[in-house]
């Protein structure tokens, strides 16, 4: 289940809460009992096996082979 991150306007606490992905938008009070908060933008990174990008390949292009333009 996804996590969205929130911030209270009025007391300044950040939080998360999982909910599902339908109730993305809906409205979130901080622990502290406050109406006013705002869901913030989460980065995620993501990497592959060993934290290294993968080699290209030796056809290159947007294709993997040329003449794609």
């Amino acid at each position: 289940m996804p996590r969205y991150d929130y911030r209270c306007r009025a007391c300044g606490a950040t939080f998360e809460i999982s909910r599902p992905m339908r109730e993305a938008a809906d409205p979130a009070a901080c622990p502290q009992g406050h109406d006013d908060t705002v869901k913030l933008l989460s980065t995620v990174a993501v990497t592959g096996r060993g934290g290294s990008a993968p080699a290209p390949s030796a056809g290159g292009g947007c294709c993997g082979g040329g003449g794609c333009c």
